[in-house]
């Protein structure tokens, strides 16, 4: 009976939908629910899932590479080509110390210089998988936090590829030995006995094809997929998409996540791009899920039980060493302590392409039983305190560290003195700020991205740190004697979380609530607020032309500057656009909003003086208002 596939997914989902709601109930993540509940069904607790565990997690392993496509489809081309600098420099030399630190670690040791190279470069990488649905679930991808570990997270990705060339290297044993010395499938691709300059030319041209395909041969299949209007057909298609992009990356060596990512960056400005957002969500949330039960299941009690001090002091070492070697480069590229917390804490764990790398070393006969054993326990065990070690930081430590600072300088400034609360000042945000601000209107403004605040600020905004989802905060801000809160937050659970508690603790309190997507718009209206906006920059502006109604400003005023506004936003974007990210293009941009600021209010007066009996009518004014 337990060995019957219908069995087994009974087990997995069965223990999703127990473990994962309690953990969400307690206020922990979701991935630790699924560890929890693979570690509970797995063969060292009630022994529901056996050796087959493994198998799952190589099948499960799906869902990273549907994750890396769908993050790609957020990131346009020049976006990504934007972010070459962080990707190689914090990459690049957060790979490049951990490797040389652990190297020489885990010679001290005593282990042999392959053994000990293998570990390290299994060590170096941290789980794309468990950091990115954290972020995610927490709204961070937009922080300098999100952004770094993204960079960090996309460079382990590229890294290993040379990684696994590498290992073949390593072994002295024949070519026959190593292919039959142990039980198991070896990793060949077709190009392992190719010359090296071959190798180099075909993996850039298969990057090169993924590139060409997804503008000439993809999206005019997707059209043709279209016109049938059969919803299962895109489906298939977008499934077809992300398998074929990760098959011909495996061929070639490469990472089939990686595949999948560059993928989705070339698709993210077709019209497609929303279309297979929707269709490919679900399958990414199951198999993630099935993916961090896996995890907890290959934990190898009686590994631990032979050797707990040793196990227990890797575990440590790792996680410790490489929080280290993280919070150093995060220093060195100039992050705030709370941002650089997260990084350091975030990504400290070791990855699922350790086992990978791990599983090849063992086929080559560089690794013995016994250490491929002992690096796989510690690599799960790693993964599983990783969402434990985020939850002691973000309730522990960063509340001594910048929160509580930030909510003292903010009382100092601010105390209770504006009527409106702007939560979230990123993109969405910061429009509704400028268009306020150009009425000579101040809100508070709060934002959980310390860097971003350094940076508003000398744009000329008054931003103040902290995590504003903490009602305390809120209350240090003056939400008690506000009238309006803006809510203007990335994250759909944040938002609903915080408008269900503010409506019962602040009644009073008028709310205006950034949406995703209809869904969120949905369950926020059947909660009755009635003030809903689903995200574009014309929603933000209309948020902002709402705010000033609410205030007493003419309807017809308001509209009017709010297409001025948009207008010059949209010049202002051209002129921008080619400018370099750099320390002067702050200045460019503060300069650029004082300008528009400018042209809108001499829009104002001059209306104000000449056009504004329009929308005046007795009748138009009573629909209108």
């Amino acid at each position: 009976m337990s060995g019957s596939i219908l069995f087994q997914a009974i087990i997995f989902l069965a223990g999703a939908i127990i473990c994962v709601p309690i953990a969400k109930r307690f206020g922990l993540s979701s991935v630790l629910g699924y560890l929890l509940a693979g570690i509970l069904i797995g063969p060292y607790v009630l022994g529901f899932v056996g050796e087959e565990g493994e198998d799952i997690l190589h099948f499960a392993e799906f869902g990273v590479v549907i994750m890396l496509f769908l993050i790609g489809l957020e990131i346009e081309p020049r976006s990504f080509w934007k972010m070459r600098k962080t990707i190689v420099g914090m990459g690049g030399s957060q790979v490049a110390i951990t490797l040389l630190l652990f190297y020489l670690a885990f010679l001290t040791m005593g282990f042999s210089w392959q053994v000990s190279l293998v570990i390290s470069m299994a060590v170096v990488l941290s789980s794309t998988a468990i950091v990115l649905q954290t972020i995610k679930e927490k709204g961070l991808m937009d922080t300098s936090f999100g952004t770094s570990a993204f960079s960090v997270l996309l460079f382990q990705d590229i890294i290993v590829i040379p990684m696994l060339a590498i290992i073949p290297l390593l072994t002295t044993m024949a070519p026959e030995a190593v292919s039959g010395g142990h039980e198991g499938e070896a990793h060949t691709y077709i190009l392992e006995d190719l010359p090296l300059g071959v190798q180099t030319l075909a993996v850039f041209l298969s990057v090169v094809l993924v590139v060409v395909a997804g503008r000439y041969l993809i999206v005019p299949v997707l059209r043709l997929v279209a016109t049938t209007r059969l919803r299962e057909l895109l489906t298939a298609s977008a499934l077809l998409i992300v398998l074929g992009l990760a098959f011909t990356m495996e061929l070639v060596g490469l990472s089939p996540a990686l595949g999948a990512f560059l993928g989705g960056v070339v698709l993210a400005t077709s019209e497609f791009k929303h279309e297979l957002e929707s269709n490919l969500e679900p399958f990414k949330g199951l198999l993630l899920g099935l993916f961090f039960m896996a995890v907890g299941a290959s934990i190898n009690f009686i590994v631990i039980s032979d050797n707990p001090l040793m196990i227990s002091g890797l575990v440590f070492g790792v996680i410790v060493l490489k929080a280290i070697i993280l919070f150093v480069v995060g220093s060195f590229f100039k992050m705030k302590m709370d941002q650089k917390l997260l990084l350091s804490i975030g990504l400290a764990q070791i990855g699922e392409f350790a086992f990978v790398l791990l599983s090849f070393a063992f086929q080559l006969n560089i690794l013995d039983r016994v250490q491929l054993d002992m690096m796989l326990v510690v690599t799960a065990l790693s993964m599983t305190l990783a969402p434990i070690l985020g939850i002691i930081n973000e309730r522990l430590i960063l509340p001594k560290v910048g929160t509580r600072q930030s909510a003292h300088r903010t009382m100092d400034h601010i105390a209770k003195s504006q009527k409106i609360i702007l939560i979230g000042f990123g993109h969405f945000g910061s429009t509704i700020g400028r268009f306020l601000r150009s009425y000579g209107i101040e809100a508070t403004i709060l934002d959980h991205d310390s860097n971003r605040v350094d940076v508003l600020r000398k744009m000329g905004f008054e931003v103040y740190y902290g995590d504003a989802s903490r009602v305390e905060l809120l209350e240090s801000a003056g939400i008690a004697d506000a009238e309006l809160l803006i809510c203007a937050i990335d994250n759909p659970d944040t938002n609903i979380s915080l408008a269900r508690e503010i409506s019962e603790k602040y009644p009073h309190v008028k709310l205006m609530m950034r949406a995703k997507n209809r869904s969120d718009a949905s369950e926020l209206l059947n909660m009755g607020i009635s003030n809903v906006y689903r995200e574009t920059l014309e929603t933000s502006v209309r948020v902002a032309s709402d705010v000033l109604h609410y205030m007493g400003f003419r309807k017809y005023t308001v509209h009017r500057q709010a297409q001025n506004f948009i207008k010059y936003d949209e010049e202002s974007l051209r002129k921008l656009a080619a400018e370099p990210i750099n320390d002067q293009y702050v200045f460019k941009v503060k300069e650029e909003m004082e300008q528009q600021e400018k042209l809108l209010e001499e829009d104002l007066k001059r209306g104000i003086v000449d056009n504004d009996h329009q929308w005046d009518s007795a009748r138009i004014r009573k629909d209108t208002n």
